[in-house]
């Protein structure tokens, strides 16, 4: 489309936002922007903010693609309208909503539980900010059929976001995601019930968070060991969001007494002052956790994001310097702590299980296999670990799970992942390690040497606009069609695509069937265990490619060398691969 079509497009979009049934405010700064701004008219009005499998999220502001509280309207009816489709207008139906520290979350939230009880639907709405796992809690506790919480999770500032979670506490999947966005998608803003019955809604305080963290603190393994090393130092930062009061207070909880914060960071704030990104993923992210950590000669470093739901640790190294963990290597060790202790203490019968997705660590399965522990792998995303668990229900037990992207799960009483949780029992693991002389370092070291030493990482290549939704297209279509040979001079043995569900065995040209939902994925596994994922994100105008590559490590002395090596052979594979 021509620019110059675009623009008279647009401008009929908006033209209707002034006519249509909008607030003043609304329709003022909708008339500002055709008259003074085509630029930021084209980037509001251009196409419409999608409801997508897992909500909304988006650039807050005016316009058709922004959050606003008609977008955010528009989805909170649609959602209205399948729940009473789907449980029949008979059926009482409630919800739970919660919202993290974002620039207008809170008038959001309120927004969603109005449009609920409009709807005569009950609302459960949490007094302030909450954590993502907390509100998947609710869901479960108060017998809701759904749940919303708004956040855009470790996005910029600019952003927010809706999140819908169905009665199991989980995000969407198959087939309410789906119906929820054709539902939502017919929703015109004249049909959006604004008007709400304050006798539907009931505000959660903190009596709640009593009970969300007494059931976590249940997860506790070794509680005689915390008291022991309850002076472990434990710097702490929420990054300005919804962690800000309840790490802290599940880790005293738990027993530990050092709790250091950064009083900067405690700060609830939208604009994230502190940080460029408030994503822990990210090292800038950790920078005054780091000072404060060598200030005090801290043992460990746990940093949320926002919502709460992920967590990034830092640790000290044998040469006694901070040291930023990954997400795969805080899986294993938490993974390996919980298998560990479950089997010492005889917990373990033959119908217990861990998860993780196709894109962690193969670490977390070898654990599994030493322990004869059933383990399943899942898509990316945390709602398939949670399918899982429903699936399993009644008939085997969930220990612990986690992926790549810094997201862990200890239990089953939340079904997304949480950082509150995972806070604690990272630091109860590293308890343990010092009951038995080691750091978290030596025990990271340590689980290398008994299983062999796997290395990961990732990049991203970022292509946007149209021309680059068709390269990053082009780029999976051949890596299809010609998969290679040989990765770093190993043979690779499978292609596993997950958008055709096959497996192909390139040493028997044999097929066999992947029993998991379709999804546009590869990956090529070698001979010697080096295995690459490639899947376009799902949100982003990203294609991601993930390494792993494996090693023997003989002793804690050697692992410099070893690491040296594994990180030369993912740059090789990265050349190679013309990346």
């Amino acid at each position: 489309m021509k620019n110059e079509d675009l623009l008279v497009q647009v401008k009929e979009k908006a033209k209707m936002w002034l006519e249509g049934n909008f607030d003043q405010e609304t329709k003022d700064a909708v008339k500002n922007m055709l008259e003074n701004d085509e630029a930021q008219l084209i980037e509001s009005f251009y196409k419409d903010l999608e409801f997508g499998t897992g909500g909304l999220r988006g650039i807050m502001g005016v316009g058709t693609n922004r959050m606003n509280i008609y977008t955010v309207g528009m989805a909170t009816q649609g959602l209205c309208n399948y729940l009473k489709k789907n449980y029949g207008e008979n059926t009482e139906i409630k919800v739970a909503i919660a919202h993290d520290c974002r620039n207008n979350s809170p008038m959001f939230a309120k927004t969603v539980a109005q449009i609920f009880s409009a709807n005569n639907i009950k609302a459960y709405l949490f007094e302030s900010l909450r954590p993502t796992p907390e509100l998947s809690f609710a869901i479960r506790h108060f017998g809701c059929k759904s749940g919303v919480v708004i956040t855009a999770s470790h996005n910029p500032k600019e952003y927010n976001g809706f999140k819908a979670y169905w009665e199991d506490g989980a995000q969407l999947i198959e087939p309410h995601d789906k119906n929820v966005v054709e539902e939502a998608a017919t929703i015109s803003v004249d049909e959006i019930k604004f008007e709400g019955n304050d006798a539907l809604i009931e505000i959660i305080g903190k009596e709640f968070d009593e009970i969300y963290l007494n059931k976590i603190k249940e997860l506790s393994l070794n509680p005689e060991i915390i008291k022991k090393h309850n002076d472990l130092k434990i710097v702490y930062t929420p990054i300005h969001g919804t962690g800000v009061e309840l790490v802290p207070a599940v880790l005293r909880k738990f027993g530990f007494e050092n709790v250091f914060n950064i009083p900067e960071q405690d700060v609830v704030s939208g604009d994230f002052p502190t940080v460029v990104s408030p994503n822990p993923e990210e090292s800038a992210a950790l920078n005054m956790a780091l000072e404060k950590a060598k200030s005090i000669d801290a043992d460990l470093i746990l940093a949320t994001d926002p919502d709460a739901d992920r967590v990034g640790i830092a640790i000290k190294n044998d040469k006694g310097e901070f040291i930023l963990v990954n997400g795969n290597q805080t899986a294993v060790l938490l993974t390996y702590y919980l298998v560990h202790q479950w089997n010492e203490k005889g917990k373990l019968h033959g119908k217990e299980y861990i998860v993780k997705t196709i894109v962690t660590s193969e670490l977390m399965a070898e654990i599994a296999e030493k322990y004869k522990l059933e383990y399943f792998d899942t898509l990316t995303g945390f709602k398939f670990i949670a399918d899982i668990i429903r699936k399993n229900e009644g008939r085997k037990t969930y220990i612990g799970g986690g992926e790549e992207s810094y997201g862990y799960l200890v239990g089953d009483f939340v079904r997304d992942k949480d950082a509150i949780s995972a806070c604690a029992m990272i630091a109860e693991t590293a308890a343990w390690a010092r009951e038995q002389g080691k750091t978290m370092f030596d025990l990271m070291l340590d689980i290398f040497i008994e299983f062999g030493f796997y290395k990961e990482d990732m990049i991203s290549i970022t292509r946007k606009g149209k021309s680059g939704a068709e390269e990053i297209q082009k780029m999976m279509d051949d890596f299809r069609m010609k998969p290679p040979d040989s990765i770093a001079g190993s043979d690779v043995m499978l292609v596993h695509d997950y958008l055709q569900q096959k497996t192909f065995d390139q040493l028997s040209h044999l097929r066999y069937d992947i029993e998991l939902p379709k999804s546009n994925v590869l990956q090529f596994i070698t001979q010697d265990g080096t295995k690459v994922s490639i899947r376009p994100s799902g949100t982003e105008p990203k294609i991601k490619f993930y390494f792993s590559v494996k090693g023997d490590l003989l002793t804690r002395a050697d692992f410099y060398k070893v690491d040296a090596e594994l990180d030369k052979k993912i740059k090789h594979i990265v050349k190679e691969l013309g990346l």
